[in-house]
């Protein structure tokens, strides 16, 4: 019988790793015997990968950054990169901090391989270097192309912050957002996961209808309806379950295996 799928992506976070963060042992023996391509689809920037892929006995390609960048790990090549240029960095960090007193912003830059954030961003790495920095002043902040820029507030909740941020960029970029805190997700306009997983099937000679999908938050969305096929896991948000085809189990029920099980006979 022929497989019924020619590609699987999947999210990572709250998708195919369970909350303490690891593959569990049906997932990965899942993963291991697929006998078709699987592609990781994550906001995750390059340099958070490792932590996966060290679970893994071969370790897939990845489009990462919400569909700026696909990453291959055999070479440790980024294959597509498609950041937000100095300009429109500009142009919406003006436009937020004018709309957001309280705002604090940060950039993956270098493809995904670095982090710059504002003085007021929540968090402190004790181990700061070039790749992972507190900003000298906020002008360094667009002073590179970066492949995401995030927002963060302390006094909204998330889905009105998000809500806020999208009618204050309307298309100037692409908004979205994975996080149960007030955090939005910013990239150039057009680039999503939908985007970048496109460019992986263009490539491999595939369209979206040999491909099933699974995701769990709203970043996800453009990804699972693009996909000829889309699975909600059972944890995830009311935006993903709405648009999704199925519903499996949660990521820490191994939602992501047990479909796939059943999906493949294996």
């Amino acid at each position: 019988m022929p497989a019924p799928f020619r590609l699987v992506a999947s999210d990572i976070d709250g998708t195919l790793i369970r909350g303490d963060g690891t593959l569990s042992p049906r997932t990965i023996d899942v993963l291991d015997r697929l006998p078709v391509p699987f592609v990781l689809v994550t906001g995750r920037p390059v340099r958070w990968l490792r932590q996966l892929y060290d679970q893994m006995a071969d370790p897939p390609p990845a489009v990462c950054a919400n569909g700026a960048v696909v990453y291959d790990p055999d070479t440790d090549e980024v294959l597509l990169a498609n950041p937000m240029a100095t300009d429109l960095l500009l142009d919406v960090t003006k436009k937020l901090r004018d709309a957001v007193p309280d705002i604090s912003l940060a950039v993956e830059v270098e493809d995904g391989r670095a982090f710059w954030y504002d003085e007021n961003w929540p968090m402190r790495w004790p181990d700061e270097h070039r790749q992972v920095r507190v900003l000298a002043s906020p002008e360094e902040l667009t002073s590179a192309p970066a492949v995401k820029l995030l927002a963060r507030s302390a006094s909204s909740a998330p889905d009105d912050f998000y809500a806020l941020v999208s009618r204050t960029l309307g298309g100037l970029a692409e908004a979205t957002h994975s996080s149960s805190s007030a955090l939005v997700e910013i990239s150039a306009a057009g680039i999503t996961k939908a985007a970048g997983l496109a460019w992986v099937c263009e490539r491999e000679g595939l369209t979206a209808e040999d491909v099933v999908a699974f995701g769990d938050m709203p970043n996800d969305v453009p990804m699972l309806t693009w996909a000829g096929h889309s699975v909600a896991m059972g944890n995830a948000h009311p935006a993903v379950v709405e648009v999704a085809d199925e519903l499996t189990a949660t990521n820490d029920e191994d939602g992501v295996a047990v479909y796939l099980s059943s999906a493949f006979g294996l």
